[in-house]
């Protein structure tokens, strides 16, 4: 298996995903991104979670990198499952495969991204809440063109994102 094989699922991944926020309700829960108090950030890269954009409001080279490299977090997640899969000797993986995939499709889009290193250097906006960087990507871009691209590369980073992103704007403080 190859990344490239891999890319065709991201689409169908993403509209399976809204096709079922639609069904169960929860998008439309969600409060607007001009309701809630985006956290205060880290001007800095001193932080755990690296934000995509920069202070001027531009997608952070890093994440440029991923795009160009078509790495986004279904292409990674996907190869990195197979992966743990057949490391675990399990089809469905369990949770041992998953985590095994977790991994793996972490390590690949962080290559992807030019490496933990370059990802750092050219961030300028952290956090140590990953809860927080959730927030603020949504109160701060959610508006921007390349938001979903900008989200799927930070989800390929950091994999707990994806599994947090809609409960911790739901969860926001509103204004």
């Amino acid at each position: 298996m190859n990344v490239d094989s891999f890319k065709n699922f991201l689409p169908l991944k993403f509209c399976a995903i809204f096709v079922f926020l639609i069904i169960s309700g929860c998008a439309a829960s969600l409060p607007r991104p001009d309701e809630i108090i985006a956290p205060i950030p880290k001007l800095d890269n001193t932080g755990l979670y690296m934000c995509p954009y920069t202070q001027d409001g531009v997608l952070a080279e890093w994440v440029d990198m991923a795009i160009n490299a078509k790495m986004g977090a279904a292409s990674g997640k996907l190869v990195g499952t197979y992966a743990g899969a057949r490391a675990t000797g399990s089809i469905a993986g369990g949770d041992l495969g998953r985590l095994v995939g977790d991994a793996i499709g972490r390590s690949m889009a962080i290559k992807a991204c030019g490496g933990l290193d370059y990802i750092k250097s050219t961030s300028d906006i952290s956090f140590n809440n990953l809860n927080d960087l959730a927030i603020y990507m949504y109160a701060k871009f959610s508006s921007h063109e390349h938001y979903k691209a900008a989200l799927e590369s930070t989800m390929a980073i950091y994999p707990q994102l994806e599994k947090r992103y809609f409960n911790a704007i739901k969860m926001a403080r509103k204004k």
